[in-house]
């Protein structure tokens, strides 16, 4: 009777160590499927997060703009920013805060050392609009048919410029991976098509020049 225990104690063992063995590598193969759908949810979070930083001087922005952004594409050769921008009064009765969507593209990148390397083209589009009422999009009622052809509050633009970076060092990082100075000049489709039409304008009449600085943290 004791014998016959054993046996049946052993072969339930061995039945159990069989289950274990099968499934195994099914669980395993589970597991991971579960890690990799992690990492990919993963990636994908952290690709919303800013890869950089910019202050940008004029440029039919605002008098002073801050924004944020992403690069991409197999050199990091686009970008997207959105920026925040100050209109301080001038002629009107109050300031005005602007908000602008740019599209980047930067075709080509020529390394002069291990620690500067410059953009010879940067070019790309952008939209801006002013955050405040008295401007609008489409013509009032108050104006005759087209009165005013184009929209008071939000412009157009397209611009070419260049840069200059400076690839911090790994023992002097501290937020930032790069530093890049650049320079724009840029045009809005008012001010484009103005040039066409009146010959009189002068092209400092309808470019604009704006600066900026670049603060790559990832």
């Amino acid at each position: 009777m004791i014998l016959m225990n054993e046996n049946l104690l052993n072969f339930k063992n061995k039945i159990f160590v069989c289950i274990i063995t099968l499934l195994f590598p099914a669980l395993l193969a589970a597991q991971n499927g579960y890690d990799r759908r992690i990492e990919k949810y993963k990636s994908q979070w952290e690709r919303l997060i800013p890869s950089y930083t910019k202050i940008q001087y004029a440029g039919g922005m605002g008098l002073i703009s801050l924004g944020t952004g992403w690069d991409y594409g197999k050199n990091n050769q686009w970008e997207t920013d959105v920026f925040l921008g100050f209109l301080p009064k001038y002629s009107t009765k109050r300031s005005k805060i602007t908000f602008t969507l740019k599209q980047n593209f930067i075709p080509w990148k020529k390394n002069l050392n291990k620690k500067f390397s410059i953009d010879p083209l940067a070019t790309g589009l952008y939209i801006n609009t002013i955050l405040d009422g008295d401007f609008w999009i489409s013509e009032p009622e108050k104006y005759p048919s087209g009165y005013y052809s184009f929209s008071t509050k939000m412009r157009f633009n397209i611009y070419v410029g260049q840069r200059i970076t400076y690839n911090i060092p790994d023992d002097r990082r501290f937020f930032a991976k790069s530093l890049t100075l650049f320079y724009e000049i840029s045009s809005s489709d008012l001010y484009i098509v103005s040039a066409f039409t009146n010959s009189y304008l002068k092209p400092t009449d309808y470019l604009k020049l704006s600066f900026g600085l670049k603060v790559q943290m990832f």
